[in-house]
């Protein structure tokens, strides 16, 4: 009797500081995923002139000294001491890092070229691609919804190639390389920026000599054609770390099914981007691929939220 009276007498205090950990968790993660969504209109301002390579080396690199920074700021460089202590994990971050490489390269080159509606497509498979991976690689049993939802995706990419002879690659692509990422970081012991910083740091010699190559080639536009570029290219590294700063806060503060739900305001940006803003055709092979993974997408969402209430009902 006296546990349910000191029970009730607790919740709705306890009710209080979820919902005071909620409001600001909503918004930096609404934050996070909107910045993601105008990737692409930032991106598009560099025009013609520069080319995709100079600005993806540019955002390795900026990133990099930016987030070097603000770990020497933060007092965390014991961290980063720690890992260089730890060869198996400093080998799978040397993967992930490149896997990550690959799809910023991806998603310039397709956000640069009149594809955005294919980075849309990218993001909007990645979270059925991750079910996939799962299953593959950690064992992972999905739910039969969950296996339904991938089955329908896959069923909209392969209309699109049987019947209309297109493959989706750039969004597979950047699906492919962000999934491989996620499941690589997910089996490093490391926190987020710690771990984000070894991967510039790893990339930061490669994208630093190329980047000088390219300059001795008369190849590169940065310090040659004025500030406007040169602030933009700088500014890749400020826009990378931006978002994963709010979505540290997100994730800290939000339960995985909200944030998994907040997550697809990214692809909705670039979809609206790409053909309200740009004019990117939106065919009937795009109708159809594009709504058997809202569909897949739909069946994945309604299964997690399924399976938190009843998570919800067993921790009660």
């Amino acid at each position: 009797m006296s546990k349910r009276i000191i029970t009730n007498a607790l919740a709705p205090s306890s009710r209080k500081r979820g919902m005071d950990s909620a409001v600001p968790g909503a918004a930096a993660g609404i934050a996070a995923f909107g910045i993601w969504a105008i990737f692409p209109i930032y991106f598009n301002q560099f025009g013609q002139e520069v080319s995709p390579w100079e600005i993806l080396l540019h955002r390795m690199i900026w990133s990099g000294v930016i987030l070097l920074g603000f770990v020497l700021v933060a007092g965390r460089h014991s961290r980063v001491l720690d890992l260089l202590r730890r060869p198996g994990a400093m080998a799978a971050l040397a993967g992930s890092a490149l896997a990550m490489a690959a799809n910023w390269a991806v998603f310039i080159w397709a956000v640069t070229h009149g594809q955005i509606l294919q980075s849309s497509l990218g993001y909007y498979i990645n979270p059925l691609l991750n079910v996939f991976l799962g299953y593959c690689f950690l064992g992972e049993r999905p739910q039969p919804l969950q296996r339904l939802s991938v089955a329908i995706a896959a069923g909209g990419v392969l209309f699109a190639l049987i019947g209309y002879g297109r493959v989706p690659w750039l969004a597979l692509l950047m699906a492919a390389c962000f999934g491989i990422y996620g499941l690589i970081r997910k089996q490093v012991d490391v926190d987020s920026v710690t771990g984000l910083l070894m991967e510039t740091l790893l990339m930061f010699p490669v994208a630093a000599g190329w980047l000088i190559a390219m300059h001795l080639g008369g190849e590169t536009v940065f310090l040659q054609t004025g500030l406007r570029n040169d602030l933009l290219l700088i500014g890749t590294g400020f826009i990378t770390l931006l978002p994963l700063l709010f979505f540290a806060v997100a994730a800290r503060r939000l339960r995985l099914a909200t944030l998994g739900l907040i997550q697809y305001i990214a692809p909705t940006g670039h979809f609206l981007i790409s053909v309200f803003l740009y004019g990117e055709p939106f065919t009937t092979a795009d109708a159809i691929t594009f709504g058997c993974i809202w569909i897949g997408l739909a069946l994945y969402t309604a299964d997690m939220w399924r399976h938190h209430r009843l998570m919800r009902q067993i921790v009660k």
